[in-house]
């Protein structure tokens, strides 16, 4: 085959090329953006049904949410460390925030890795009432447990 017998050049071949890494390229951004503004719904899902619930007085089913147990009642003496009565005293209407009505989820953070171990639970600043100061909720990442967070997160910085 001598050279000026050489096939024409096809450009068809180079240009799918080009338009499967650019699909590709495109689908790897929106995979990554999606999973970076959803890494923590799961968390946020849960602490949004604990106020719902408290917001509407059910104070077993937000019990059974902070423990991550409906069945909380078939077995009471598991969760005697801070019983429902203790919990309706903090959550409920004679609680530091009075009767909780509205509650706005601000930001969510995990805490920092220091020496190379991941932490194992998610913080939460959640406005309730309209009130000027965030409550800081920890919600464990495998369980779904919550607790007040004993790390405070302040979402806006202080004035």
């Amino acid at each position: 085959m001598a050279l000026l017998d050489a096939k024409e050049y096809d450009p068809r071949p180079a240009e799918r090329r080009k338009r499967l890494i650019i699909i590709g390229v495109i689908i790897v951004v929106v995979a990554t953006a999606t999973w970076w503004f959803t890494r923590y719904w799961p968390e946020e899902h849960v602490v949004n049904k604990f106020f719902e619930a408290i917001e509407r007085k059910d104070f077993d089913a937000a019990y059974g949410i902070y423990y991550a147990d409906p069945d909380w009642k078939q077995h009471p003496q598991k969760y005697s460390q801070y019983s429902l009565n203790q919990f309706v005293l903090d959550w409920g209407p004679s609680s530091e925030y009075g009767v909780i009505t509205s509650h706005k989820i601000d930001c969510l953070k995990e805490p920092e890795k220091k020496d190379f171990s991941s932490p194992s639970g998610v913080i939460i600043a959640v406005t309730l009432n309209n009130r000027t100061d965030d409550t800081s909720m920890w919600v464990e990442k495998k369980t779904k447990t919550l607790t007040t967070s004993p790390f405070p997160l302040l979402c806006h910085p202080p004035k």
